[in-house]
């Protein structure tokens, strides 16, 4: 039971991350902005990487008959969502909300002490200083611009960094139901940051100064 729901959560996950990659894929198509395309490649990021891990399941239950998934499997499906993060995080639609923030410094080596020595660690760890970041830049756009659109997009990547700290402990606790809750947030995250991005396309609007 915890195989098919751990396959379905993360195929769902796959399938919200590539509607993300096709509005803004259609974003970029009418409206020909650079931030878009960055866009564009970090969620079909995030959606190949759910991917990975939803069909990897799969094949290793149905086809091979394991009944866990096999670390290396995990570990590069994280890496290709943290691709994913890296763009969303120090993409240029991201750094034009607001002016350049000097809390990343500040975040990023605290974390990175965090115990465990594991890639699947490390690559959790990066993740989770990449979309913090994101968040704080966002947080302080809204405070001083009051646009409604990084409202939603605060809440997205605040619950991306969520989910993969939440992602994180399942790694200490590894029978819990951590890695459930780690994968809803995360997909919740990406509903949230459905709503600035889809309405993209509808508006043919450049993502900007002016977003």
């Amino acid at each position: 039971m915890e195989f098919v729901l751990e396959s379905a959560l993360n195929l769902l996950g796959f399938v919200v991350g590539l509607i993300l990659g096709i509005f803004a894929y259609i974003g970029f198509k009418n409206t020909g902005s650079p931030t878009l395309f960055r866009l564009n490649i970090s969620f079909f990021s995030i959606s190949i990487g759910f991917g990975v891990v939803g069909f990897g399941f799969l094949i290793e239950s149905f086809v091979l008959g394991y009944v866990k998934l096999d670390p290396w499997i995990q570990t590069l499906g994280l890496g290709i969502q943290t691709i994913g993060y890296f763009f969303i995080a120090f993409s240029h639609g991201i750094k034009s909300f607001f002016p350049k923030s000097r809390y990343f410094k500040s975040i990023a080596m605290p974390l990175f002490i965090i115990p465990g020595n594991s890639i699947e660690h490390i690559i959790r760890s990066i993740s989770f200083i990449l979309l913090v970041y994101g968040t704080i830049e966002t947080i302080l756009s809204y405070m001083e611009n009051r646009k409604r659109s990084a409202i939603f997009v605060a809440a997205g990547l605040g619950l991306l960094a969520l989910g993969e700290f939440l992602g994180w402990y399942s790694l200490v606790f590894p029978k819990s139901v951590l890695y459930f809750i780690s994968v809803s947030t995360k997909i919740a995250g990406l509903g949230a940051l459905f709503i600035p991005i889809s309405q993209v396309p509808l508006r043919g609007v450049r993502f900007g100064n002016n977003v």
